[in-house]
């Protein structure tokens, strides 16, 4: 890796890192989340860019979650919230995650999942598979009892690309595929106590570019206009657009670009069977001495 693209890892990793000690402070039963969302995703645009918008699953939601515009919810007690941030300097990723249950202090689920992180780190280094990673994470985490979440995965990083052509799958798989010297990896370990598999839900409030074509309504050309020059080939929030134009025909022409192939749509993940879900996640360049960018 290019000492220029380290350095920018790196310093996405520090503002990610402060991000994270942010959320961990604000994250209080009663807070409303786009609030908590806005103050922590306001931080890192002093610092840097965002990556995605933060993503807060709560319970048995496992990813891309966001509040929506004039969104009334707020943290509870009884959650167990998982709470994803991104940071990009240059289009060169960030990306950590942390599980808190707001009326424990230990959970096994978080202590899983944080565990089986560990063990990856520990043992991640040029020239390991995918085949041994995986089955050191698998195990760790099957050894408390609890499963993981078996169709989520951590992934490598491109500049300007959250998810990159390498998936790491939170179950064992066969796959020869050898780490390299210089790899950048977001590995993310999702633990529940359901079914182990997650499927869309609704409603879709994140989006990302994929290819242009033609728009009919003025509002979307607008809009992607806007999404062109702001995030590029990042994901994004439908409230980051909240100012262009009215809800209804901000809707409107977010359909009409999903339709046309022109957005990708992240509907939120939840747990099949309605299990609680935990995450912990952080960034890592892969040496004989891996260097953990988010901690």
């Amino acid at each position: 890796m290019d000492e220029k693209v380290l350095e920018k890892y790196i310093k996405a990793g520090e503002i990610a890192k402060k991000a994270k000690e942010l959320a961990r402070q604000e994250i209080k039963p009663g807070v409303k989340l786009i609030d908590f969302a806005e103050k922590v995703e306001g931080f890192i645009k002093k610092e840097a860019s965002l990556a995605f918008p933060i993503n807060i699953s709560i319970n048995d939601f496992a990813a891309h979650c966001t509040p929506d515009m004039n969104d009334e919810a707020v943290f509870k007690e009884s959650d167990l919230a998982k709470v994803d941030l991104g940071v990009q300097i240059d289009g060169y990723i960030a990306d950590t995650a942390f599980s808190v249950k707001l009326d424990e202090k230990n959970n096994v689920l978080i202590k899983a999942s944080e565990e089986a992180l560990e063990e990856f780190i520990s043992n991640i280094a040029p020239g390991k598979t995918v085949d041994e990673m995986t089955k050191i994470v698998e195990e760790v985490v099957q050894s408390f009892g609890v499963k993981t979440v078996k169709n989520l995965a951590g992934h490598s990083l491109e500049q300007y690309i959250q998810h990159g052509g390498l998936s790491i799958p939170n179950m064992h798989i066969n796959s020869k595929h050898q780490f390299k010297e210089g790899d950048a990896i977001a590995m993310e370990i999702f633990t529940t106590n359901g079914e182990g598999f997650v499927v869309e839900s609704s409603p879709t409030v994140i989006y990302m570019f994929v290819r242009p074509n033609a728009l009919r309504l003025q509002e979307s050309k607008i809009i992607l206009s806007k999404i062109l020059e702001q995030y590029k080939t990042l994901p994004f929030a439908k409230r980051w657009l909240r100012d262009i134009t009215s809800p209804v025909k901000l809707h409107m022409a977010l359909r009409e670009m999903v339709e046309r192939g022109v957005l990708h749509e992240y509907p939120p993940l939840r747990e099949r069977g309605r299990g609680l879900v935990a995450q912990t996640e952080e960034t890592i360049i892969v040496k004989d001495k891996p260097i953990i960018t988010t901690r």
